[in-house]
């Protein structure tokens, strides 16, 4: 097949990039060829020969809304002009003005909108009229996008159903949830001095962004709060401007919770950890509660996480409430308490992440790929056999 990928980036250390560059190692191994419009792309894959790399220059215009809408509508000319040359484009979300066979939706604007823990309110400042105005082009372009393709592939269940809630048919939705590196999260010797943490106490790890509210870092410290003092937290993101770290000290946790900062080598710290707590109050999907199932990490999160619906009652906790501190220490208390629940819940975790294997989804994204080529090749062929009787 000839495939065109249309991305903002396509590497291995980015989220969305890295589920596209996993498609594209992949479909490269199948024998496919593939285009990839996007502003950047790993080194390895410009160099393949069977890799046409198109560069979309990123525009200079101020505000990230206007440069989102200039990268659409350059997107959207080249995929007009060279359309005949693809059997399959892929756009993911809203990326272009143009028309599109697979659409891979990692993230629904207005499920962030309606989730109830939006945090923008569109009279309070210019900043956040600016952020709501920001969400409401999105929510619309998005729309356009979802109703301007063949099939609609969201990266979970939470996902697809806030893409249903935006009236797009059912059938055309098929969730490929996105995957891990079973071979790089690992368990394995813990490296506790090298992160600065203490060797005794159980630790739990929280990793995220440390600025901003939704990741629940605040309700996992009131938790900490009313567990063991033998709990601890380690706590991996960057600290400039957070403000977590006064939340420590004025909860008295100085001494229970270490601050990482920014941490590169994720799979040697988780494997340095006891347990990984992850209570987002809104997630479409997070890598890294897949990168602690494949640890073999107990798993503590809530089902407003997405990625939670993985998780059984026997490969880890689900809680119904991100904000309900008391349940979150319980659920805490249970797996530092208990060591054999623990390791249960860390060994079926391991088999679970197995079943979401990179290599696994990018074989599901090639399977999808196949039923649309084979589906347009049967939509020509009438035509074409229509052409031919004129000639006759």
């Amino acid at each position: 097949m000839r495939i065109l990928i249309v991305t903002h980036v396509v590497r291995k250390n980015d989220g969305q990039g890295r589920v596209n560059y996993e498609i594209v190692q992949t479909a490269l191994a199948a024998g496919h060829c593939v285009t990839l419009l996007a502003a950047e792309a790993a080194a390895e894959l410009v160099e393949h020969p069977r890799v046409r790399f198109v560069r979309v220059a990123t525009s200079r215009l101020p505000t990230r809304l206007v440069q989102y809408q200039m990268f659409a509508l350059r997107c959207g000319a080249w995929i007009r002009a060279h359309r005949k040359e693809f059997d399959v484009v892929h756009v993911n979300g809203f990326i272009a003005w143009a028309s599109s066979d697979v659409n891979a939706v990692h993230f629904v604007h207005d499920g962030w909108y309606r989730c109830g823990f939006y945090p923008f309110r569109f009279l309070r400042s210019f900043y956040h009229a600016y952020q709501v105005l920001y969400t409401w082009l999105n929510i619309a372009c998005e729309k356009w996008s979802f109703r301007h393709t063949d099939v609609i592939v969201p990266v979970s269940q939470k996902v697809a159903g806030e893409v249903r809630a935006l009236g797009i048919g059912g059938a055309r939705v098929q969730v490929i949830h996105n995957g891990v590196d079973i071979d790089e999260f690992r368990p394995g010797a813990s490296e506790r001095a090298h992160f600065g943490l203490p060797e005794a106490p159980f630790v739990l790890l929280f990793a995220g962004d440390l600025r901003m509210s939704r990741k629940n870092l605040d309700t996992v410290l009131h938790a900490l709060v009313q567990t063991s003092a033998e709990v601890h937290l380690a706590v991996a993101g960057i600290l400039h401007n957070s403000p977590y770290p006064a939340v420590v000290e004025s909860l008295g946790l100085s001494e229970r919770v270490h601050f990482t900062d920014m941490v590169m080598d994720m799979p040697a710290l988780m494997r340095s950890v006891d347990a990984f707590v992850f209570p987002s109050r809104y997630e479409p999907m997070g890598l890294v509660l897949l990168e602690a199932l494949s640890a073999g990490l107990p798993v503590i999160t809530v089902r407003t996480a997405g990625g939670a619906e993985v998780i059984g009652a026997d490969s880890g906790i689900v809680l119904d409430d991100p904000d309900d501190a008391a349940a979150l220490a319980a659920a805490i208390m249970r797996v530092a308490g208990d060591s054999g629940y623990a390791r249960g819940l860390g060994e079926r975790a391991r088999d679970v992440a197995r079943g979401l294997s990179w290599q696994a989804m990018a074989e599901r994204y090639l399977t999808v790929y196949e039923q649309v080529h084979a589906r347009r090749a049967a939509q020509a062929l009438p035509r074409e056999c229509a052409t031919e009787a004129v000639k006759l």
